[in-house]
């Protein structure tokens, strides 16, 4: 019941831009858009998701199997879109890893945490750059930049350190005693995940030379990069000029207040920080909005619709994987 409770948050917050800003007055600017730079930056994120396939793929050492890649990115992206924070995004990333690649979940976890922690890395950089380069937002980005480092922190002892992964787990466990969960689903589960976890950093560690790290970095920087060029084809579209430096700052921030406020794939906060740091540029609020929508029209919704697609299509499969280890934290005592 609670997550219908966050999606009524989600919804109410779309609902409050666009009263405030006036239905009427947000479509009579959106008339104004030019339909085929729209229809570029819908094409400009779907390359965007096309080039994070490709950093799955590699990292998996898969980098060939381009459809197989790219379907199993979007789910990943989709349950991102629809969970707190995109939490079940590496999860479910993991078990279509599992289905479509033939991947083990300890190595798709281990990837989806490995892009997880240079995408950390990408919006820290760019932040601190951005901090130098724009004085009027210097203390908003070095916040964004002390919260990407946490997660930074957090990603790297869960990741890449088995002493301090095992030891935060433990932590965790001891608390799952205290829930109205059988002492054999307990125990078996904590046998299961120790044991993922354990295998999960070991693929990680096998998977860490310079070389291979230095080609996610690359492929993560292109990718955030095109998202910023896309958010600027958008501008063009409404016949705005800004300066790109600008773009990248306000959509860094914007997807890092859409993470803090744990609403479903940001909707609503998304919106409201992307209007309201356009207008902190000079841009008037009507228009603002509007770029907002169509921004997160052309890269949040496709995605979503695609998900939505692929998840349909592979669903049985994934609910058959779900019940699998479900199952077998009743029976994996007794086998």
């Amino acid at each position: 019941m609670k997550r219908y409770y966050v999606f009524l948050v989600s919804i109410l917050l779309l609902a409050l831009l666009i009263i405030w800003i006036g239905p009427q007055k947000m479509w009579d600017v959106i008339k104004t858009a030019n339909p085929w730079l729209i229809l570029l930056a819908v094409g400009i994120h779907l390359f965007v998701v096309w080039i994070r396939s490709l950093r799955w793929g590699y990292i998996i050492n898969q980098p060939w199997e381009f459809k197989k890649n790219f379907i199993v990115k979007t789910i990943g992206l989709f349950a991102g879109n629809f969970s707190p924070m995109r939490t079940a995004g590496e999860v479910l990333n993991a078990v279509a890893g599992k289905k479509i690649n033939g991947i083990t979940l300890s190595e798709g976890l281990s990837a989806g945490l490995t892009e997880r922690f240079f995408d950390g890395v990408i919006v820290a950089v760019l932040l601190i750059l951005c901090a130098f380069l724009l004085p009027k937002v210097r203390l908003i980005a070095i916040m964004g930049v002390l919260a990407s480092l946490g997660l930074l922190v957090v990603i790297y002892l869960i990741n890449w350190r088995e002493d301090t992964s095992l030891w935060i787990y433990h932590r965790i466990h001891s608390i799952l005693r205290f829930l109205p969960i059988s002492e054999e689903v307990v125990e078996n589960f904590y046998l299961k995940f120790t044991e993922g976890l354990r295998s999960m950093i070991e693929y990680t560690k096998t998977f860490s030379s310079f070389k291979n790290l230095l080609v996610v970095f690359l492929f993560t920087a292109v990718s955030w990069l095109l998202e910023c060029v896309r958010l600027y084809v958008v501008f063009v579209a409404f016949n705005v000029e800004i300066n790109f430096v600008a773009i990248i700052i306000i959509f860094l921030l914007a997807n890092i207040i859409g993470i803090v406020s744990a609403l479903p794939g940001g909707i609503g906060s998304i919106e409201l920080s992307l209007t309201g740091l356009f207008v902190l540029f000079g841009i008037s609020s009507a228009l603002g909005g509007s770029i907002a929508l169509v921004d997160r029209l052309a890269s949040f919704w496709v995605v979503t619709a695609l998900g939505i697609i692929f998840c349909s299509y592979y669903a049985q499969d994934i609910l058959e994987e779900i019940k699998e280890y479900t199952l077998g934290l009743k029976s994996s005592k007794k086998d």
